[in-house]
C-alpha cells in the first residue's frame, strides 16, 4: 500500500512509543496534521499542542461507548492515538471488529513484546505473551510450563506483585522476574527479582513483565516416597 493510499482512509490508528509525537514516522505524522477528530487516553490527548483547537474524544467506560462515537463520525477525519502496536492487544483489535480494514490505516509503533525482547535478548517468536489489562491473572497459569520464557502486559504497578504471588503458589517462586517500565522513553528502566522475594513496589503503571519460569517441585512428604 503507498502512502497515497493510507491517506485516503478517514479513520487512522497511529501508534505511540515513549518518545512521543517526535518519533512518529513521516505518514504518522502527516495522518494525525489532517485528522478533524483526534481519539485517545489522557496520556496521548496531553502530547498535543496547547493551542491545538482539534475536536478531542477522550476513552470512555465502557470504551463500546467511545467505539459508537468513532462510528457516528464515519466520514470524518478521525485519528486514534494508541500505545505501541494498535494490533497487538490495543484499540485496533477492538476498531476492526466494528470497522472494515479498508476503512482505516494502521501505523503501528514498536510493541511492547518487541521492545522486552530486544532489551532482554529474547526471540519473539520463542516466548508466551499475554495481557492482564482487565483480565484475571489466573490466565497466566495456562502459559507456565518449567524454563517457559514469557511478556506480560501489566494493568497497573500492582500487576508485578500480583504476578509474582501467583507464581509462588504455583510453585514457580524461583521464576526470574524483569519489569521494563516505559521502554523507549527518557525514563526507561529496569527492574529485576525473584517471584518468591519481589518486593519492588514503586513501578510506572505502564510496565511490562518478562518471567523466566523455573520450577520447583514439593519436597516429598514421608511415607510418599517410592519404596
Amino acid at each position: 500500500m503507498s502512502s497515497k493510499d493510507v491517506m485516503q482512509k478517514w479513520l487512522a490508528i497511529v501508534g505511540i512509543g515513549e518518545d512521543g509525537l517526535e518519533g512518529l514516522s513521516v505518514v504518522g505524522r502527516s495522518l494525525l496534521s489532517q485528522a478533524t477528530i483526534v481519539v485517545g487516553g489522557d496520556r496521548h490527548l496531553a502530547m498535543l499542542p496547547p493551542d491545538d483547537t482539534r475536536e478531542r474524544l477522550l476513552w470512555a467506560s465502557p470504551i463500546e461507548d467511545s467505539v459508537n462515537q468513532i462510528i457516528q463520525r464515519r466520514g470524518q477525519a478521525v485519528c486514534v492515538l494508541a500505545s505501541g502496536d494498535p494490533m497487538c492487544y490495543g484499540i485496533g483489535v477492538t476498531l476492526t471488529r466494528r470497522i472494515a480494514i479498508a476503512e482505516m490505516a494502521i501505523v503501528p509503533a514498536s510493541s511492547a513484546f518487541s521492545l522486552a525482547c530486544a532489551r532482554l535478548g529474547w526471540s519473539l517468536t520463542e516466548i508466551e505473551t499475554l495481557s492482564l489489562c482487565g483480565r484475571d491473572p489466573a490466565l497466566l497459569n495456562a502459559l507456565l510450563y518449567p524454563e517457559a520464557r514469557l511478556l506480560v502486559l501489566s494493568a497497573d504497578q500492582s500487576t508485578p506483585a500480583t504476578v509474582a504471588q501467583l507464581l509462588t503458589q504455583q510453585g514457580f517462586g524461583n521464576s526470574q522476574i524483569t519489569v521494563l517500565e516505559r521502554m523507549g522513553g527518557t525514563q526507561e528502566r529496569i527492574t529485576s527479582g525473584i517471584a518468591s522475594t519481589w518486593a519492588a513496589t514503586n513501578l510506572a503503571d505502564l510496565n511490562t513483565i518478562a518471567i523466566h519460569a523455573h520450577f520447583t517441585p514439593p519436597p516429598l512428604h514421608p511415607g510418599n516416597s517410592a519404596e
